[in-house]
């Protein structure tokens, strides 16, 4: 039964333990339009090509992408209990808030919704992790400052796993973006993983 953040407060350790009679992990990606493949064909994604490597790892593994382009914490919160009931997933990638910082939205919320997901995900006994993000220079110092930190806080003050930068040895590269300097393109995706499995690799 799917547990609700109101129902137990206590962050558990939540780690993925492999069943040696039944190994398989399911992984759902709950992200924005990086992980949706804006742009490119979902096909080439990261999130397609984790799943590949999953299978090549362990036949019986998931890969679930819930992500949407457009996405915010706001939304990714409201859909994740309904994930969770469905794909009852061993661990859940959250990669949001970037929509968020791009629509200048208070850091506490995003704070508060990012804590919230990790909450939930814990209190059912699924291991989050958080993927932090950057955004652009023009929002000013103390608003980029505070976003980029919002995400290592609330990794720290979880205990959860997180990948500092999602986008490290990407976003500044004109040749792995696409033209509305926002979005990678085909030729990331595999920096992407790697930066994802980085992390990922140690919760399996």
């Amino acid at each position: 039964m799917l547990l609700l953040p109101w129902q137990q407060t206590t962050y558990a350790d939540a780690g993925v333990v492999a069943d040696k009679n039944n190994p398989a992990v399911s992984i759902v990606v709950l992200g924005d339009s990086i992980s949706a493949g804006y742009g490119i064909q979902r096909s080439d994604g990261w999130v397609s090509l984790l799943e590949h490597r999953m299978l090549a790892l362990n036949a019986n593994s998931q890969v679930i992408n819930a992500s949407v382009s457009g996405e915010t914490t706001s939304g990714g919160l409201a859909r994740l209990t309904q994930l969770l009931e469905t794909h009852e997933p061993d661990l859940v990638v959250i990669e949001l808030g970037g929509n968020d910082g791009l629509r200048g939205y208070p850091v506490t919320r995003i704070r508060e919704n990012l804590a919230a997901m990790v909450e939930l995900c814990r209190i059912n006994k699924i291991s989050p992790i958080i993927f932090g993000m950057r955004i652009p220079p023009n929002y000013g110092p103390r608003y980029t400052t505070a976003f980029h930190t919002l995400f290592k806080e609330v990794a720290d003050a979880t205990n959860t796993p997180l990948v500092p930068f999602f986008l490290e040895s990407v976003a500044t590269e004109s040749t792995l973006m696409q033209s509305d300097g926002i979005h990678p393109n085909s030729e990331a995706q595999e920096t992407l993983l790697e930066n994802a499995w980085n992390v990922l690799q140690s919760l399996l």
